[in-house]
């Protein structure tokens, strides 16, 4: 929190006796900062003094004088307005970010508390999908954002490598599995056989129950049918790995579905002895009618387990393992439900820590006229979407700047950003319609946008070729637009703060589109190297500020940030 929201909390706290904490949580930003710099609305003192609140902020106005970093305050309706002293909000941010650098903005807030991290968890032996984008890309801005907020975090890769879909997949690939292709392109034979499987299985029932058989003696560790297991799921993390690589993602656990099968039978014994379970059907359940939610599925009559079994199991070993102050699952809201029965259970069970159990909802990624689908085949591939992203990246720089240094690199940066951004430019709980126009689009509020403006200020700083000025007098700084800057930089901590309470980086986005536009107008209407050589120490110390936080803002996000382009 700066100095001038300290002292308007204080301020307002010592004048009305409501608590610090309560109104730091009221103040506003007036959406016109010719309103002022923060705003009170003083409905929330209305009740009390029996007064509109008009009445009141006009009465405040008049009554508060202002001190240290206030320079002053205003009426406005029922808002009480606070204005900072430009000189010493500019001193106070630029050397801030200056002196803490990339550091700027983390909070020990989260000191000695552990966040489990359940994200992106693709199937084994499927192709890793566009669909999957959402909870890679966010899970990681999250995973991002909670450690610069000074928590502990384990990144965990659930992976989907266990259920009925291995028994058609080893049925598919001993009816017609191709050893050489699969050699050659694992993961395209295995998602072949795949939609294969399903094709056939519309006009033949037998293929399903062939599929169950084999899926049964993959519980009983057949050797076999063990085999395909294996050798499937190690030909799938090869071919994740080198996603996630280009992506710059990295996992502490990939503890998949399979992990948590010794563990099963104690946890469904720990469900008996709690007296929670019961036959229904021929299957084992957890009844939850009375909490508006139809039963929770362990075990079907043919004692196979779901994944409600191993998401119990799951959660109590991540407890038990890590004593986390959170545990979250970055999931799409198609499984609301399934968490809502799974976190009950967890209740019922008499483990406190169920409450901080958390689904971080997601909306679908669309396909065409649908969701996408693997059983169907209509899916496209993560990986052509960032490689072609990449190389129109590369076809935009050979015409527009051939003489580049590194363009290799450059394109990658670029190309894989801009698909990034494109996801976490919508929140997340929004259902967005994949097209490579909107993907690949590098115009206007784009990843690439907010890449070229930390680029240009790179270069502004080559261009000033010196080391930054010890002690710049930043009182210059009093123009409107310098003024926009800085108080945009100010509010990177609470914007920080804000994607972590909502579990949205999307609020971080919005915040570096605000402060590149805001620079990008100042940049274009003043010199940053002007003649004036007191002026220039403190527009390139600003400069340097906003390209500090910029680029920390879209490293939280995932994206690297080109020195040049």
């Amino acid at each position: 929190m700066s100095s001038f929201k300290k002292e308007v909390v204080s301020l307002l706290s010592e004048t009305t006796e409501v608590p610090p904490e309560e109104i730091a949580s009221r103040l506003e930003y007036p959406p016109d900062g010719s309103f002022g710099d923060l705003a009170f609305p003083c409905h929330l003192l209305s009740k009390r003094l029996k007064k509109p609140p008009q009445a009141i902020a006009s009465e405040l106005a008049e009554r508060l004088s202002p001190r240290a970093s206030i320079d002053r305050i205003a009426a406005t309706g029922p808002y009480l307005n606070f204005f900072a002293d430009p000189a010493i909000l500019a001193t106070e941010v630029v050397s801030s970010i200056i002196s803490q650098r990339e550091d700027f903005g983390f909070s020990d807030e989260g000191r000695g508390k552990t966040i489990v991290i359940d994200f992106s968890s693709p199937n084994i032996a499927k192709p890793f999908g566009v669909g999957h984008l959402r909870t890679t890309v966010l899970g990681n801005g999250l995973y991002h954002i909670f450690s610069k907020l000074g928590y502990k975090l384990v990144r965990v890769n659930h992976l989907g490598d266990w259920g009925t879909q291995f028994g058609k997949l080893i049925t598919a690939f001993k009816l017609w599995g191709d050893e050489a292709r699969l050699e050659k392109d694992p993961i395209g034979e295995l998602f072949d056989l795949y939609v294969e499987f399903h094709r056939r299985a519309e006009t033949d029932s037998s293929l399903e129950e062939k599929a169950r058989e084999e899926f049964r003696k993959l519980e009983k560790g057949e050797t076999e049918t063990s085999e395909f297991w294996r050798r499937f799921k190690d030909l799938s993390l090869q071919d994740f790995d080198r996603i996630y690589r280009l992506l710059g993602i990295e996992f502490d656990s990939y503890a998949g579905e399979s992990f948590y099968n010794p563990y099963i039978e104690k946890t469904i014994e720990a469900l008996k002895s709690a007296g929670l379970t019961r036959v229904s059907e021929d299957a084992l359940i957890v009844d939850l009618e009375k909490y508006g939610m139809p039963p929770c599925l362990l075990k079907k009559r043919d004692e196979a387990t779901l994944y409600a079994t191993r998401d119990i199991a799951a959660a109590i070993y991540r407890y038990e393992t890590y004593k986390f102050h959170k545990n979250l699952y970055v999931v799409g809201s198609a499984q609301r439900l399934h968490f809502q029965q799974v976190f009950k259970v967890l209740e019922l069970m008499g483990y406190p820590w169920s409450k901080d159990c958390h689904h971080i909802e997601l909306g679908w990624i669309k396909f065409e006229k649908g969701a996408m689908s693997t059983r169907k085949g209509n899916i496209v591939f993560l990986e052509d979407v960032l490689s072609k992203s990449v190389e129109l990246v590369k076809s935009i720089i050979e015409e527009k700047n051939p003489t580049l240094e590194d363009q290799d690199r450059v394109a990658r940066q670029v190309g894989v950003g801009a698909v990034v951004f494109w996801d976490l430019s919508a929140r997340r709980n929004k259902d967005i319609n994949f097209s490579w126009e909107e993907a690949l689009n590098f115009e206007g509020q784009t990843g690439p946008y907010l890449q070229y403006t930390h680029a240009r200020l790179a270069s502004v700083m080559r261009r000033y070729g010196e080391p930054l000025p010890p002690h710049p007098d930043l009182s210059l700084l009093s123009g409107a637009q310098e003024q926009k800057v800085i108080k945009l930089l100010s509010r990177f901590p609470e914007h920080l703060q804000r994607a972590a309470f909502d579990y949205e980086p999307y609020h971080l986005v919005s915040y570096l589109l605000e402060l590149a536009s805001a620079f990008n107008s100042f940049y274009q209407s003043q010199r940053i190297l002007c003649e004036d050589l007191n002026l220039r120490s403190a527009r390139v110390s600003l400069a340097e500020a906003t390209r500090t936080v910029l680029k920390e803002g879209l490293r939280l996000l995932g994206m690297e940030s080109p020195e040049s382009m």
